[in-house]
C-alpha cells in the first residue's frame, strides 16, 4: 500500500521535475538569445523633409513586432511623401508611390514660381492655386482648396527655377495645371489652419 502511493507519487513528482526543467531550459535559450534576432527595420537617423529618400539618412533598428509596411532596404529612386521624426520607422505609406490618396485624386507636381512664397507651405498646408498670363490680365484661380502632399528637395539653388510641389488633385485640376504651367506663372494663397 505505502510503496503503491510512493510510486504513484513519485511518478508525479518526476513528471513535474521534468516540466520546470523544460521551462528553464526555453527560459535561459531567451535570456541568452543574441539581440540581432530580432527583426530590423530603418529608423531616420535625423528629422526628415519629403524629398528623394537617401540611404545616409536611415539606419537598422531592431523592432519586436516590426511596424506593418516597415522598409527594410531603401528602395531605388523612390520619394518621402511625408516628413519624419528622428527614430521614426520607415514603412510603405511614406512613399509617395504608394501614398494613399481619397478615390477620385492624383499626386499633381506644379511648380510655383515664386520659391520665397513656397517656402510658407509645409505638406498638409491646404492652398489654391492662381495662374497668371500676363500683367493685363487679373489671375485666374485654379485647383482650390487643395492639399499640399510633399515639396521635394530642390535639385538647383535657382530661385528663379521656382519650387516644385506635389498636390492632390482631381484629374480635371491636373489638366488645367499642365496648361497654366505651359502658358503663365504659379501663385498661391494659403488656407489659414483654424484648428
Amino acid at each position: 500500500m505505502i510503496q503503491s502511493w510512493l510510486s504513484r507519487h513519485g511518478r508525479r513528482r518526476r513528471l513535474v521535475a521534468a516540466a520546470l526543467a523544460a521551462v528553464s531550459v526555453v527560459a535561459a535559450f531567451a535570456a541568452t538569445r543574441p539581440a540581432g534576432s530580432a527583426p530590423t527595420v530603418l529608423v531616420a537617423s535625423r528629422d526628415l523633409s519629403p524629398g528623394p529618400l537617401n540611404a545616409a539618412d536611415f539606419h537598422p533598428a531592431a523592432l519586436v513586432p516590426p511596424p506593418t509596411g516597415a522598409i527594410r532596404t531603401i528602395p531605388a529612386g523612390q520619394t518621402l511623401a511625408t516628413p519624419m521624426r528622428k527614430g521614426e520607422p520607415l514603412t510603405d505609406v511614406r512613399l509617395l508611390a504608394s501614398y494613399r490618396l481619397p478615390p477620385g485624386l492624383v499626386a499633381t507636381p506644379v511648380r510655383i514660381a515664386d520659391a520665397a512664397a513656397a517656402a510658407l507651405i509645409s505638406p498638409g498646408s491646404t492652398i489654391t492655386l492662381l495662374a497668371a498670363y500676363d500683367a493685363s490680365t487679373p489671375a485666374r484661380r485654379l485647383a482650390e482648396d487643395t492639399t499640399v502632399l510633399s515639396i521635394p528637395k530642390p535639385t538647383t539653388t535657382d530661385d528663379d527655377a521656382g519650387t516644385l510641389i506635389v498636390l492632390a488633385t482631381t484629374p480635371t485640376q491636373a489638366a488645367d495645371l499642365a496648361t497654366a504651367q505651359a502658358h503663365a506663372r504659379l501663385s498661391l494663397t494659403i488656407k489659414p489652419n483654424l484648428r
